[in-house]
């Protein structure tokens, strides 16, 4: 028996909604956390004809990409069709989750679905968040900075790239005097104690302070701990939106554009004019991407393909970088076996199947 709050926990360990950008409405839209949940529905976006869809196939959760609501509903009357997806969803108790810009903003994410489809190398993102990342520095007794130090990786502190388990440790000594209402752990009431120490410094995410916080007082002797919490304004190497990567063989211009109609199933690519150049790092954003041009020449990458890009944006590469437009559905639509791999991996005898219904509205002729 899965509840929708395990399927929620498992989407959110992987993009966690603390990433997503502030105008965003990722996570549960409709439903009952506690629910029991038969099987999922995933689908790129909401409509009237996917909600109908997990009714006939006895799905009672549906999994997007895209947000159904992104603003407040005033009335649920049925006069549109967001408010008639909502109705027919929970007159038949059909729960919706979606995860939008917390799936974006994740390595293993939508962009990195894209570098994977075009079996880019060497990826990374392409423009990583800044003033997210927090240094949490811990004084503690020699005799438990294991312990201490231990709570907090298991909180999730201590994680750079691709190694955890970080920490800075330099011994010292610290001095305190208890007062008379303390319960002091070493040292007396009303004298001056020194005690030796050691100083524990990790890196740790903004939106986990909370849980690292609480760890590392559950662990620490102390009844009053000392510690500094930091904003750090580095670059989070493992967090933004994009993705650049390279290609095995550099390649013409020509079959670049035909490995992107291939690969993502486009009669027609929309580029800026082309270089003459061979073309070998590559840099993709999923769905509207054009105002991260700058990012994309900024990596030094010979192609920048998305999705939404307006005229006048096609001149803005000036002869750096050739940006291609494949379409905002067709960048995103393998976003669907990305969910459901998430899924599958942790939860193996959980049935998620791909929608089977046409949420692109754009039609070419």
């Amino acid at each position: 028996m899965i509840k929708l709050q395990d399927i929620i926990n498992i989407l959110e360990a992987h993009a966690p909604l603390a990433l997503q950008e502030g105008w965003d409405n990722c996570g549960l839209q409709v439903g009952d956390r506690q629910m029991v949940v038969t099987e999922a529905l995933i689908t790129l976006d909401v409509t009237l004809d996917v909600v109908k869809e997990a009714v006939a196939k006895s799905c009672n959760l549906i999994i997007s990409h895209h947000p159904l609501i992104f603003g407040g509903l005033k009335s649920l009357t049925g006069r549109n069709e967001v408010e008639q997806c909502v109705l027919e969803a929970i007159k038949n108790d059909v729960a919706i989750y979606s995860a939008h810009t917390s799936l974006d903003s994740v390595k293993e994410g939508v962009s990195g679905k894209m570098a994977d489809k075009l079996g880019l190398k060497n990826c990374r993102i392409m423009a990583p968040q800044s003033g997210k990342l927090l240094k949490l520095k811990i004084f503690v007794p020699q005799l438990h900075v294991s312990r201490v130090r231990e709570a907090i990786f298991e909180a999730g502190a201590g994680h750079i790239g691709n190694y955890d388990s970080c920490s800075f440790n330099v011994q010292g000594e610290g001095s305190f005097r208890a007062l008379e209402e303390a319960d002091p752990y070493v040292g007396e009431t009303g004298k001056l104690h020194f005690e030796k120490e050691a100083a524990i410094e990790v890196v740790l995410p903004e939106y986990i302070q909370g849980q690292v916080l609480a760890a590392m007082k559950a662990a620490h002797p102390y009844e009053e701990v000392a510690y500094d919490m930091i904003p750090l304004n580095n670059k989070w190497e493992a967090v933004g939106l994009g993705m650049v990567g390279e290609l095995a063989e550099a390649v013409e211009e020509s079959d670049f554009l035909t490995l992107l109609k291939t690969t993502f199933d486009v009669p027609v690519v929309r580029h800026s004019p082309l270089r003459g150049k061979k073309v070998k790092r590559v840099a993709v954003m999923g769905g509207s991407g054009a105002s991260y041009l700058r990012n994309a020449m900024a990596a030094k990458a010979d192609f920048f393909v998305t999705g939404d890009v307006k005229y006048h944006d096609f001149f803005l590469p000036e002869g750096r970088i050739v940006m291609a437009d494949i379409g905002h559905y067709e960048s995103e639509q393998y976003t669907k076996e990305l969910i459901k791999e998430i899924l599958t991996k942790n939860l193996t005898t959980f049935a998620a199947r791909i929608s089977e219904t046409d949420t692109n509205y754009v039609k070419y002729c």
